[in-house]
């Protein structure tokens, strides 16, 4: 079974799929990273997480890394014997415990490569959110590397018989600024462009943002969007745990996590890959991760209970097309795949950025046109305050000679934080939209 369908299975089973962000150099501290994850009391696939040199393909730096004992930030899977790889991961699939590997590269054929001689199928990422926020690799580069690395994994599964897993990023790219019908659309054009490679095992990611009802709207239009352009495909729904300025307390954090795993059950979506307590101040330890996929999935558990008690409240309809976020979506996914000619949604995504129909918020990379701006609105929706040349004229509202600043900027970033820490704080306190009620929860405080 691939990560795809082990993923779809445990949720028909009525579980939610919980995953962290994990990756250490030595082979022998990753094996035991991921058991521990297998071990952790809640449905969970486990995570190889590359360390920055191999993302950006300086395997030099990796070889003198290693050579004289120096710390990398994740695992070397390029430069490391296939061996090695199949020895961390050896047995995990076959006890249902399928990995992923998560590495942040635009040019990423040299990993496609490692993972899967190392008996690896399932990974992430995308020409375009994979490339704009990590560097200046030219986007029309980005592109040729994923097709490659896509082609190349198309030929391994046709050869083995085997299905490789491909996720998008694009619903996560620079989310804490940009209004999430541009997330949306991002995800659903990466996951089109991956199909049309022949990778037939999807999922579609979104992060967490500052307005649970906003978030709610915007994974009901991933989801329908999908629906109407992967049909023939095998694909589900990963949230990601807000990837912006994290509280800094620890009641903040999970207060913000446990918003996350409530939206991720009340929308139907399939995984979720969390954030841990300390996400403010040091990188997590095993047992941090550990800790954050048991309490992820407990709250889950606790909120399809509530959902499905003789006292639930009665449940809105999911949003689907009939939302905001949706109608803008939709448009810039139509207007990208109108543009799809002989170089294919690849070259309709290079051809885009350089007419501006998809613009990024505050993104500073050079094929970016970055003329749209983004605010928070008094309800902590992200909003669009210019459109530059988006084709959104009409669909999405614009609020006339706002003007953005520094300060709003800041504010912007740091909403979401202030706002859990504050609730941690003082319970009194005016509480985010989809914060966490502050009390126990199967013996864990909230």
């Amino acid at each position: 079974m691939n990560f795809g369908d082990h993923v779809r299975a445990v949720h028909a089973g009525g579980a939610l799929v919980v995953q962290p962000r994990m990756g250490m150099a030595d082979p022998a501290l990753m094996r035991a990273g991921l058991e521990a994850v297998e071990r952790a009391d809640a449905d969970t696939v486990g995570t190889i997480t590359l360390d920055s040199y191999t993302r950006t393909g300086d395997l030099e730096s990796v070889r003198a890394a290693l050579r004289d004992g120096v710390g990398l930030n994740g695992y070397p899977i390029v430069n490391y014997p296939a061996a090695v790889t199949r020895g961390v991961v050896a047995g995990l699939a076959e006890r249902g415990f399928p990995v992923q590997v998560r590495h942040g590269s635009a040019r990423p054929l040299h990993i496609f490569g490692a993972l899967l001689d190392a008996g690896l199928h399932a990974t992430e990422g995308g020409p375009v959110s994979y490339c704009l926020p990590y560097g200046r690799t030219p986007l029309d580069e980005s592109v040729r590397n994923w097709e490659a690395s896509c082609e190349l994994a198309a030929e391994y599964a046709a050869e083995r018989g085997v299905r490789p897993h491909l996720e998008t990023f694009g619903g996560c790219m620079l989310g804490q600024l940009c209004p999430p019908s541009q997330l949306v659309a991002i995800s659903v054009l990466e996951a089109v462009f991956f199909h049309g490679l022949g990778i037939r095992s999807l999922s579609l990611s979104y992060a967490q943002q500052t307005n649970a009802e906003q978030d709610a709207e915007a994974i009901g239009a991933l989801r329908a969007l999908a629906g109407q352009l992967l049909p023939d495909a095998d694909w589900h729904v990963v949230v990601y745990a807000y990837m912006g300025v994290y509280p800094r307390t620890a009641a903040g954090a999970n207060a913000l996590l446990a918003a996350a795993a409530r939206l991720a059950v009340d929308t139907g979506s399939e995984r979720l890959i969390v954030k841990t307590s300390v996400e403010s101040s040091r990188i997590p330890t095993v047992q941090h991760n550990v800790d954050a996929l048991e309490y992820a999935s407990a709250v889950a558990r606790d909120r399809r209970r509530q959902l499905a008690g003789p006292d639930a409240p009665a449940a809105p309809p999911a949003p689907g097309t009939d939302s905001q976020v949706y109608r803008e979506a939709a448009a810039l996914v139509a207007a990208v795949l109108d543009g799809v000619g002989t170089g294919g949604v690849g070259g309709a995504l290079v051809g885009a950025f350089k007419r501006g129909l998809l613009d990024i918020p505050y993104c500073l990379h050079p094929d970016n046109a970055g003329r749209s701006r983004s605010y928070l609105d008094e309800a902590g929706r992200l909003c669009w305050a210019e459109l530059g040349g988006m084709p959104l004229q009409g669909i999405a509202p614009v609020r006339p000679g706002r003007r953005i600043t520094s300060g709003d900027l800041t504010r912007a970033l740091c909403h979401v934080q202030e706002g859990f820490d504050a609730v941690a704080l003082d319970p009194g306190a005016d509480r985010p939209v989809g914060a966490a009620e502050h009390e126990t929860l199967e013996g864990k405080p909230a």
